[in-house]
């Protein structure tokens, strides 16, 4: 029998290591998983036992012991690693609006606050870095598809929190959005707003308007903009817009973590594509993703290309956002990704876990596109 012991109440980033001792804590820090061997034997006076079942009540004692182990199919809790599926804090409000337009370096176009909030509209400070906009990235279809440049910047570059979409095969993209609308594709916390936009997006868009987007951004050269930085220390991060921002007076341990942040917030919030990225990563998991990469059982290369910059069915994986490679390994891993093309990628990850993945994140990181 295996029970999840974690505080129910606990807040999103406790919950992986609530009801754990510090030893315990320590090795989830550091990417293990942990299985609970749960034994049901003997009497304990007002314990409750109706939900273990009648035979679990008429034994009548509880004994529980933890057999912590690095087996990477192990759960501990119902949440992956808070660093990598970010919430807003419960009091999060974006900053008001001062009335003053918005401008970012090397444009001449200025939009408002309003604008760069409406979800109807992907602002276009660089329109010489991608093609002539379709409808459904520059405006979407109100009332229920975004504009995909709004969350997904207009050249495809996005974010931490969701994807870069630049550079995409049009078949991939378009099988990814048929596996939203079917649920063969799903994610590890479907009440996050970034993915739980996705998929909502996907199950209204046309099919005229999926292989328009797809065909806009396929046709954008995908750039690097990620600066992978290995420190025993990382500024203190906290969340907000569903990413890490962090503050360079404060700093605290960066354990088994990513953080990845914009290199300018502001420009950033306003949905500039040409921001770049700074993801901190622990020391030595540039090497160690390296090695995985290219050991005979993984073999990025034999579908990812040479470069691991894709093919023209598969996708690049090279310079990516960390985060969001995370992401994909720990949903294939668990069987959130289960489209037509998943297999490979769900019989390379199984034997894998968390401290894996995060190496092989942070060294593709690295790659240029």
């Amino acid at each position: 029998m295996r029970i999840s012991l974690c505080n129910e109440g606990a807040p999103n980033s406790d919950r992986r290591t609530a009801g754990l001792n510090n030893q315990q804590s320590q090795l989830l820090q550091r990417g293990f998983t942990a299985n609970f061997l749960v034994l049901v034997w003997a009497d304990k006076p007002g314990t409750n036992m109706a939900r273990l079942g009648p035979v679990a009540q008429a034994a009548g004692a509880l004994t529980i012991i933890l057999v912590c182990t690095a087996g990477a199919d192990a759960q501990i809790t119902d949440k992956p690693p808070f660093w990598a599926y970010t919430y807003n804090p419960p009091d999060f409000k974006p900053p008001p609006d001062d009335g003053q337009p918005r401008h970012v370096p090397d444009s001449t176009a200025s939009y408002t606050v309003p604008q760069t909030r409406n979800r109807f509209l992907a602002p276009d400070w660089h329109p010489g870095d991608h093609p002539a906009m379709p409808a459904v990235v520059a405006s979407g279809r109100q009332p229920d598809v975004y504009a995909c440049g709004f969350c997904h910047r207009a050249s495809g570059t996005g974010g931490p929190e969701n994807a870069d979409i630049a550079g995409l095969p049009v078949a991939y993209f378009i099988q990814q959005m048929q596996d939203y609308r079917s649920g063969k594709r799903s994610t590890a916390l479907p009440d996050r707003i970034p993915q739980a936009w996705m998929i909502s997006l996907a199950k209204a868009a046309n099919d005229d308007e999926i292989k328009a987007a797809a065909e806009y951004f396929a046709a954008i050269k995908p750039k690097k903009l990620v600066d992978v930085v290995e420190t025993e220390t990382v500024p203190k991060p906290t969340v907000a817009g569903w990413f890490f921002v962090t503050k360079n007076d404060e700093r605290e341990p960066i354990g088994m973590r990513i953080i990845e942040t914009p290199a300018d917030v502001d420009r950033f919030a306003n949905r500039d594509s040409r921001v770049r990225f700074i993801a901190y990563v622990p020391p030595g998991s540039v090497a160690t993703g390296r090695g995985l990469a290219a050991k005979p059982e993984i073999a990025c290369a034999a579908c990812h290309g040479e470069k691991l910059t894709g093919t023209e069915v598969v996708p690049g994986i090279a310079g990516r956002s960390p985060t969001y490679i995370f992401r994909q390994l720990y949903e294939y891993r668990h069987g959130f990704r289960a489209g037509s093309e998943s297999k490979p990628m769900i019989d390379v990850v199984k034997a894998l876990n968390e401290a894996d993945f995060l190496a092989l994140a942070a060294y593709l990181a690295t790659l240029e596109r």
